[in-house]
């Protein structure tokens, strides 16, 4: 794969993931939540593991922060409320990702 299609697939990770955190403000059964929750950690750690490879440790450490806060098997317990705002705030922050130079790579 070439790193420009590498560079669109991460576009469309921040993207996706963006929804999907933002779709968890409804009220879904739980077994949506957890669906969510595993699709957060594959998600970010794509893009932990994009990151690392092209030399861009702290943003890799960044999103490996929040597969670890996502995932679903050691879950963290912060209340629906609490819950809602990081899900938002994240969101938000994946959005602006996309505009900062800081989140792109490269093609070589």
């Amino acid at each position: 794969m070439t790193m420009s299609g590498s560079i669109n697939i991460l576009v469309i990770i921040r993207l996706a993931l963006s929804m999907i955190l933002l779709s968890c403000l409804y009220d879904f059964p739980y077994g949506y939540y957890q669906l969510v929750r595993f699709i957060s950690l594959l998600g970010f750690g794509y893009l932990s593991y994009s990151y690392y490879r092209v030399g861009k440790q702290n943003i890799a450490v960044f999103f490996i922060s929040l597969a670890v806060l996502f995932q679903p098997f050691l879950k963290i317990s912060l209340g629906r409320e609490i819950w809602n705002i990081l899900d938002v705030l994240v969101a938000f922050i994946l959005v602006l990702t996309l505009f900062n130079k800081r989140f792109k790579i490269e093609s070589k």
